[in-house]
């Protein structure tokens, strides 16, 4: 089987003063997480689609999916309770994937963010065809800017070679038992040196193939993300 999981556990305190998380602001005439709802919904090989948000704002998800889902795609999607980080978030709706529908050998989870609406078809299925071969892969866009280390935040400490550098994006896919088995092996100090799920398999010494992204594939962390978030949607609807 293959699973979706749209990680929405952020409170979006970049966003600055707003009365809900990030992932609940709109862009166009609809939140952001629908959007990203809706990308998943059109790939016809996901057999569900796991939504992990806070406790306290499941009932709002639930109420916006009844209002912009249609009812004939609701059955795909389950809403359930993130984690007190990323990772422990991929892990509840990989808990929550178990008790409901069991998990077999060969099953894949594609995990994406929430606030990242506009990835493309040809993304998740590159996601799907190198998780289902490889077992982990990557969403990833070349540097184009230098990238500059500084390990006391005040002089350089290193200059890395740009064109080997790449910046991360999602989704980021994985054969679930053996994401299950490599995160479960890690010890305390190694998982709080963890940024995403994709550093368990690089942990362990486990291949991660790339992906490649787009640009456009961005984050909406700050203003300024959703305002360019919402030029990009006016453009859409324009170039239509």
């Amino acid at each position: 089987m293959i699973y979706a999981e749209i990680l929405a556990g952020g409170k979006g305190s970049r966003m600055g003063n707003t009365d809900m998380p990030k992932q609940f602001l709109n862009i166009g005439n609809k939140p952001i997480i629908i959007h990203t709802i809706e990308m998943f919904l059109l790939n016809e090989r996901f057999t569900k689609i796991i939504i992990t948000i806070p406790r306290e704002w499941i009932a709002h998800t639930q109420d916006i999916i009844n209002k912009y889902i249609d009812e004939s795609l609701k059955e795909k999607l389950c809403v359930c309770e993130g984690g007190k980080d990323r990772n422990e978030s991929i892990m509840n709706g990989i808990k929550y994937i178990d008790e409901n529908f069991g998990i077999m050998d060969e099953d894949i989870i594609v995990t994406h963010d929430a606030v990242r609406p506009f990835l493309t078809h040809r993304i998740i299925n590159d996601n799907i065809d190198m998780a289902l071969r490889y077992g982990a892969t990557d969403t990833v866009v070349p540097a184009f800017d230098t990238i500059v280390e500084s390990k006391d935040n005040v002089t350089i400490t290193d200059i890395p070679r740009r064109d080997f550098m790449y910046l991360g994006q999602t989704p980021q896919s994985f054969n679930i038992k053996k994401l299950v088995k490599l995160y479960n092996s890690l010890s305390d100090e190694e998982k709080s040196i963890l940024t995403d799920a994709a550093k368990i398999f690089v942990v362990k010494g486990e291949e991660v193939k790339l992906v490649e992204g787009e640009v456009f594939n961005i984050k909406i962390t700050t203003p300024y993300d959703l305002k360019l978030a919402n030029a990009i949607v006016m453009g859409d609807k324009y170039d239509k």
